[in-house]
């Protein structure tokens, strides 16, 4: 469980440091702070249920995508500014350092095998962020044609 929080609290400040890197400031820090901690808890939930690391980073990534579309929304500012450093922690750093290490080694079956993990895990995230937009495209556009619909029966 310690270590569990440890790593929660490092991917937070790791979120943190990467959008001042990039020139994010002011309260959008707490936001992606809080996003990615809560992304990674979502990660760590779903692969201590038994869940794996792929569904794990499926449910995260979809999580934070969500939770991107909705702050971004509240607090006026583009999606993609919270979205990427929030999703920072579920970055598949370790493996895709050593499918470059057994490339480099020519190590070609150890590549091959970490290659494939590296693509499984980013296609994990990468569906998670298309279906959490998909769903919040859907759920705009039906919030505003009931707005409108709403709007003309007042004028009737």
């Amino acid at each position: 469980m310690e270590a569990q929080i440890i790593q929660t609290i490092m991917g937070m400040i790791a979120a943190v440091c990467f959008a001042v890197l990039f020139g994010i400031r002011d309260r959008k820090l707490a936001w992606i702070a809080a996003g990615s901690g809560a992304g990674w808890a979502v990660y760590l939930i779903c692969f201590g249920l038994g869940y794996g690391m792929y569904w794990g980073l499926f449910w995260a990534s979809l999580f934070v995508a969500a939770l991107s579309e909705v702050l971004a929304r509240i607090i006026k500012t583009p999606v993609i500014l919270l979205l990427v450093p929030m999703l920072i922690p579920e970055f598949p750093g370790k493996d895709l350092y050593y499918t470059m290490y057994y490339l480099v080694r020519n190590h070609y079956d150890e590549f091959v095998e970490t290659s494939n993990m590296v693509l499984l895990e980013a296609g994990a995230i990468a569906m998670g962020i298309i279906l959490a937009s998909c769903a919040a495209k859907l759920a705009w556009s039906i919030t505003a044609h009931v707005a409108r619909r709403k709007g003309s029966k007042k004028h009737c």
